[in-house]
């Protein structure tokens, strides 16, 4: 994921992911924060309810960790966007994450729940969609 949404992940502010794909894989992910920050992105950080949520005095640049793992989650479940949008965020506890993702119709929405935060970030090379981390090649890589 690109900063900030995967940190809104472990911080528990972000439990839908929306993706333009769907997933049948359910179980412990890994979440990874991309090595890229696009500028927009960091421009993010500064609006609500994306300030808010990141806790933290931010400088003129965010120092959100990148380039590597930041904790493991559970995919419960993964919907199509329009059920997750029009049922669950009628209810008050998720108006701030409607803003948090793409909620447009067509996408899917990934169900994340019991987030387990590293104490220390682990460096890993990402990849784009599902793939397989083998954290102990990546600590002992030079």
């Amino acid at each position: 994921m690109t900063q900030p949404w995967a940190s809104l992940v472990m911080l528990g502010a972000k439990r839908w992911e929306t993706r333009s794909w769907s997933t049948c894989y359910r179980g412990r992910i890994a979440i990874h924060a991309a090595k890229s920050f696009p500028r927009e992105c960091r421009d993010l950080c500064y609006a609500q309810p994306f300030f808010a949520a990141l806790g933290s005095p931010l400088s003129s640049d965010p120092h959100l960790p990148r380039g590597c793992v930041l904790g493991i989650a559970t995919l419960t479940d993964c919907r199509r966007v329009e059920d997750v949008r029009d049922r669950l965020f009628s209810l008050d506890e998720y108006s701030s994450e409607l803003r948090f993702g793409n909620y447009s119709d067509g996408r899917s929405a990934w169900h994340l729940e019991d987030v387990e935060v590293f104490p220390e970030p682990i460096p890993a090379r990402g990849m784009l969609g599902l793939w397989e981390w083998n954290v102990a090649q990546e600590v002992t890589e030079p």
